[in-house]
């Protein structure tokens, strides 16, 4: 299980929305929005349900990155 620099702190990182070109702002860990004990359950198990197939194999944590400006939201893939 590697270590995600956004979930950890190590880092923060933001993206220019497509739309409006306004930052966008990381929310988290897209699993996190699952359901009320997400958050809680084994992140690489969790993995196996975020949507990406290979998350997992290629130690990427799926994040949702939102823009205040527009409320585009889209998701983005981090190295761990």
């Amino acid at each position: 299980m590697g270590l995600c620099p956004l979930c950890n702190g190590f880092e923060t990182k933001s993206f220019q929305c497509p739309n409006c070109q306004s930052l966008m702002e990381d929310q988290g860990k897209v699993i996190d929005y699952f359901d009320d004990y997400s958050a809680y359950m084994d992140i690489d198990v969790m993995k196996l349900f975020d949507g990406y197939e290979k998350s997992l194999e290629n130690h990427e944590c799926i994040h949702y990155f939102y823009c205040l400006g527009c409320q585009h939201q889209e998701t983005k893939s981090i190295g761990e």
